[in-house]
């Protein structure tokens, strides 16, 4: 390239970082002249590169970087917040309960069908000696047994949420002692 900007084999091109640029002829004498454009200072600055994104291409669309290997950070779990934590245990623990009252029931209409309640009740009047009969559903019977199963699961719920809040302040009591617990994430 000559000194007054004008190539002898391309004459109206510059050449920048990117490549060649053609310039527009002057209307009046057909001169070309090499002026990049420049910013309001005296020489643009480069733009800075942001970890994680990256540089954009001339036409203006950023450059996807390409990985060879997923990214992986590392992170700290230093503080669980104590109320976010027992509305969870409560949530998973009324869950909880709803299922075991229903799993009793089936598991009770189950032994019902199969006659294993009716078994237990001839066994137990043939070892009986006084001659009364004896039923066994007057123990078992099945508004007896849901009835015990949803106040068992009630006190369930009232215990694993005191539980999961207590675990929760006790970590945090921990995490300020030592740091807390340390995991890595990567995406695929």
């Amino acid at each position: 390239m000559s000194t007054d900007g004008s190539d002898a084999a391309g004459a109206g091109t510059t050449a920048t970082d990117g490549g060649a640029v053609k310039l527009p002829a002057a209307a009046a004498g057909g001169t070309k002249r090499e002026t990049p454009p420049q910013s309001s200072g005296a020489r643009a600055k480069p733009a800075a590169r942001t970890p994680g994104r990256a540089a954009p291409r001339q036409g203006g669309a950023p450059r996807r970087p390409g990985r060879s290997t997923p990214r992986r950070v590392r992170l700290t779990v230093s503080r669980v917040d104590p109320w976010s934590v027992m509305k969870i245990a409560f949530l998973l623990s009324v869950a909880i309960g709803i299922a075991m009252v229903v799993m009793i029931a089936m598991l009770w209409t189950v032994l019902k069908g199969m006659g294993v309640w009716d078994n237990i009740n001839d066994l137990l009047r043939t070892l009986e000696t006084n001659g009364k009969s004896f039923d066994i559903m007057d123990y078992v019977g099945f508004g007896r047994v849901v009835s015990l199963s949803v106040v068992i699961a009630f006190v369930d719920v009232l215990l694993m949420t005191a539980f999961a809040t207590l675990v929760a302040f006790l970590y945090n009591i921990c995490a300020s002692l030592v740091g807390g617990v340390q995991m890595t994430l990567s995406d695929d």
